[in-house]
């Protein structure tokens, strides 16, 4: 199994975009990327803690391979927005792909040019290696299988 971590705008979407796609076997929202060790949502609302609504994703690559996700994560977003996906406004919403290896982010940076000419905006997705992740709140996971 591999991790990959991803901020594409408010986590509870972006869950249930990669919830249940084959070679995915779990998922979990939280936040990383800032300086506040042990944040809360309400914190990271603030934007002053400086971490992303993230989801970390636990796949197993003989299934899916990280190249297929990072497709994924490029069409459920607008990667072109700095700070803001949607309504939802605030550097908490930024486009980030989190690499936890040097290979992810080699796979990453390649992805992002691939992608570059589709769009008529530079990209504004930072890729940086994974921090600490946080997990959210318990509400927070499935948010929407719960409603």
């Amino acid at each position: 199994m591999e991790k990959a971590t991803f901020a594409a705008g408010c986590f509870w979407g972006v869950e249930e975009v990669f919830d249940g796609i084959k070679g995915v076997h779990s998922t979990r929202v939280g936040y990383t990327g800032g300086q506040k060790p042990n944040p809360t949502y309400k914190n990271v609302c603030t934007g002053e803690t400086g971490h992303a609504e993230v989801i970390e994703i636990l796949f197993d690559p003989q299934k899916i391979s990280y190249e297929e996700l990072l497709t994924i994560f490029w069409k459920i977003h607008d990667p072109t927005t700095i700070n803001r996906q949607g309504p939802d406004e605030g550097t908490q919403y930024r486009s980030a792909i989190f690499t936890h290896s040097s290979e992810q982010e080699k796979i990453a940076k390649a992805s992002r040019e691939k992608i570059r000419h589709q769009f008529d905006k530079p990209i504004a997705t930072q890729i940086t290696p994974a921090a600490t992740f946080y997990e959210a709140e318990e509400y927070h996971q499935k948010y929407f299988k719960k409603k």
